[in-house]
């Protein structure tokens, strides 16, 4: 058998290692995945993280596999087991940040940062401004690290915090002394340390560390440091070489000062390893062609696959109602650009990010009399003008190197954005433009703000619209998705082939995702809600019954939020829906936030919510609109699998989405699944249990998985249906030995009365559908015949042996 590392992989499962899903538990499931017939296990974070994380982004050491879950001989004996059943192994990288723990000891390079401050040789290991704070008072020009998580301004607090040896302690937090400091008065030992303690509220205007978006737990490692790579990888890259992990998929590599240069870094320590990462694309956009790497992790995909069963025509007057509901006007798209503006406002969340580039700028401004005269002021409206604009993520631009095409092109769509709502772009606009795509010339101080803009650009992209917009329009939570657009619903199947084709052309290797740890809503929930777009008309109607059985809802956008995540989850306990719709709400920042949580809103909607599902006349209206999507939904989830399955790409499956997962946004997506019970429920037929979407789902899971592994698939090629159908099926081939034909908008099929004499012409000779064993001729068969028993089918030729 060909080893896994010696092949791209065809497949790949993500685990969410945690507790309570170890290296050991991940063991035990290699039987059943290698069954299922993936190629690849794809694990979350590997590395030592915080005690009792569930998600491993928050790594504290990186020279160990984290002891929580198994450590590195269970991860040596996960490997070894996969290798007897013919997978690889492909780890989650976290290269833009690590855990900023309570206590604080548990991060010994941050530990030695703050105790020995810019001196320390972990100084160069984290992104942070020292010119942004005053110095300890015996070198107040040196700078020191803010630390807001003072539980109200420090003179309020100071008689919680104590001194205990060389250790300054702060309820369960813990700050190294710089040495000589210990036996100083409260005051002014404080007043001697490398770091500040200060109030939390203050991390928003003063923070001088970068972050994971606006996350102060998570600070930034510079891994652009040749040595704070190694240092970082080292234990990864050992675990490589030694055959015990085979790929890797790297998170967040918008973060990070040179994406590109450090997929060359990772590139050249592996000999080209497989590797993908977690880019999110946005409208047209294409990953850099200049990326060494496979692909991305598949948002690209899940937005075309769920766009070509969404209803467009549908989705538009659903939104018409929504707005004429909501009593707001206000588009997905101006929604996103609202929230965008207030992060990067002076009192935004991402205002410190903001200062930091409006610093680095007027110190460029000031060194060549050519830049004078732009002020502060000026600049910090030129900066946010740009981010609050800026279409995609983050601009591309590598020091020494012309700007690439993609990125100028992006600025004068800025431009154009600006002149429409009023403004002209003057000269300070300009310059900003111009460093940011660094035209200006180069020095230590350009070259920083040239990342340092791309940086920021792709926080305030990620946090005001994934994180913030969507959350506050609420028209149709399917299109609400990472890389999502829910100001363009609905992919044209024209559109789809062709992206399959580019796809195919340029990363054929990159993955394709359906749901992830990230989506705010699995696959299956998000089909459900795509037949929404079907039916506007009767869903508007729904909410305002549901609304009238319930009782008044002040805030009508969050009512939608409600009706649809009911629909989503159906069934759904109280405690999932509260965790949600809380989450929802304070991510929304209208009427509560994390930061400043509205008591009154949060209680008032914790009672109604659960007040819903208290309603003995409501529920059964819920449950009934539910069983009435419920024959479509089963159609729109087995084609998103196939879709996903067959297209061009590697298929990265979720943790326990083979079967119907109608799970919400974390941490309810990340709950460990019993993979024991879907490896007894994988022995059993699909006949056994006729119309079981369970049942169905796994079967053409692992057929198609199977298909893979053991048909190469050749090229993409749609295929055509005609008659008065034909807009229904989604068809196409893949080489010569295999045809996928799925249905698409099944409740307008069903409403005009099925397919009726539509048809698909066969290649010559015979068919088999591996899905049903059911044998066709080759040319002209009928689409009705074709889709009997299923809403989607999987052609080889010949009869099965």
């Amino acid at each position: 058998m060909t080893s896994a590392a010696a092949r791209p992989p065809t497949a790949s499962y993500r685990l969410q290692l945690q507790p309570g899903f170890t290296l050991h538990d991940a063991e035990r499931a290699v039987p059943y995945l290698a069954a299922l017939g993936v190629s690849h296990l794809h694990l979350s974070p590997l590395l030592e993280a915080v005690p009792g994380s569930t998600h491993g982004y928050d790594t504290v050491d990186h020279t160990r596999i984290s002891e929580q879950l198994g450590g590195e001989p269970a991860l040596r004996a996960l490997a070894a087991e996969a290798r007897r059943h013919g997978l690889g192994l492909i780890a989650d990288v976290v290269p833009n940040h690590m855990a900023l723990p309570v206590p604080e000891q548990l991060n010994r390079p941050l530990w030695e940062v703050l105790r020995d401050g810019p001196d320390s040789p972990y100084a160069p290991w984290f992104d942070i401004d020292w010119t942004a704070q005053p110095g300890p008072e015996d070198a107040p020009g040196r700078g020191r690290l803010l630390l807001p998580l003072l539980g109200d301004r420090l003179g309020a607090v100071l008689d919680q915090l104590t001194v205990d040896g060389d250790v300054l302690r702060y309820h369960d937090h813990a700050f190294p002394l710089r040495p000589g400091t210990g036996a100083l008065p409260l005051e002014r030992l404080l007043a001697r340390q490398w770091y500040r303690l200060a109030w939390w509220r203050l991390s928003s205007e003063e923070l001088n560390y970068r972050r994971f978006f606006t996350v102060n737990e998570l600070i930034a490692v510079r891994v652009e440091v040749p040595e704070v790579f190694e240092a970082t990888h080292r234990t990864l890259l050992r675990l490589h070489a030694e055959g015990v992990l085979d790929g890797f998929r790297i998170d967040h590599p918008d973060g990070l000062a040179d994406p590109r240069g450090y997929l060359r870094q990772l590139a050249a320590a592996t000999g080209g390893a497989y590797t993908v990462v977690e880019k999110i694309l946005t409208g047209e956009e294409r990953l850099p062609a200049d990326w060494p790497c496979a692909g991305t992790t598949g948002y690209d995909a899940l937005r075309r696959i769920d766009g070509v069963l969404t209803d467009h025509a549908g989705a538009e007057r659903l939104v018409t109602a929504y707005q004429r509901d909501v009593a707001d006007r206000t588009g997905a798209a101006e929604a996103g650009r609202l929230a965008r503006a207030e992060l990067t406002a002076p009192d935004g969340e991402l205002a410190a990010e903001v200062e930091r580039a409006v610093r680095l700028a007027a110190r460029i401004c000031a060194a060549e009399p050519a830049l004078a005269d732009h002020g502060a002021g000026e600049l910090r409206h030129a900066l946010r003008a740009l981010l609050t604009e800026y279409p995609v993520y983050r601009p591309y631009v590598v020091p020494g190197e012309s700007a690439p095409a993609e990125a100028v092109a992006e600025f004068d769509t800025v431009f154009e954005a600006l002149r429409e709502a009023g403004e002209e772009p003057g000269p300070t606009v300009a310059l900003v433009r111009d460093l940011a795509l660094g035209r200006l010339g180069r020095s230590p101080a350009k070259d920083e703000f040239c990342a340092r803009f791309g940086q920021t650009a792709s926080a305030v992209a990620a946090k005001g619209v994934e994180d913030t917009a969507f959350y506050r329009w609420t028209a149709l939570l399917a299109l609400n998705e990472v890389g999502g657009d829910p100001g363009r619903p609905g992919v044209r199947p024209a559109d789809f082939h062709r992206w399959c084709a580019e796809l195919e052309q340029h990363r054929p290797s990159g993955m394709t995702a359906l749901s992830t740890h990230d989506t705010k809503r699995s696959a299956d929930a998000r089909a459900r809600l795509a037949v929404l777009t079907e039916l506007p008309e009767l869903w508007a109607a729904e909410c305002a019954a549901w609304t009238t059985a319930a009782g008044p809802c002040p805030d009508r956008p969050t009512a939608w939020l409600l009706w649809q995540t009911l629909v989503a989850a159906w069934p759904i306990g109280p405690e999932r829906l509260v965790s949600t719709l809380l989450k929802s709400a304070r991510e929304a920042k209208v009427h509560t936030s994390w930061t400043a949580p509205d008591e009154r809103f949060e209680r008032w909607l914790t009672e109604y919510a659960r007040g819903v599902l208290g309603n003995i006349g409501l529920c059964p209206r819920i449950d009934g609109l539910v069983q009435l999507l419920a024959p479509f939904a089963r159609s729109n989830s087995l084609s998103a699998a196939l879709l996903q399955l067959a297209a061009p790409g590697v298929p990265d499956l979720y943790q326990g989405s083979e079967e119907p997962l109608y799970t919400l946004v974390d941490p309810d997506n990340r709950a460990p699944v019993d993979l024991g019970a879907l490896a007894v429920r994988l022995t059993d037929s699909p006949a056994d249990r006729p119309g079981d979407l369970a049942r169905e789902k796994l079967h053409l899971t692992t057929t198609a998985l199977h298909l893979r592994r053991t048909h190469p698939f050749g090229s993409y090629r749609p295929l055509a249906a005609t008659g008065p159908a034909a807009e229904h099926l989604l068809a196409f081939g893949r080489g010569e030995d295999v045809l996928a034909l799925a249905t698409r908008l099944p409740y307008g099929l069903h409403r005009r009365g099925g397919w009726a004499d539509t048809a698909l012409a066969l290649p010559p000779g015979s068919w088999t559908d591996e899905l049903t064993g059911r044998h066709f001729p080759g040319g002209p068969a009928r689409v009705a015949d074709l889709l009997e028993h299923l809403p989607v089918a999987l052609l080889t030729p010949g009869p099965r042996p």
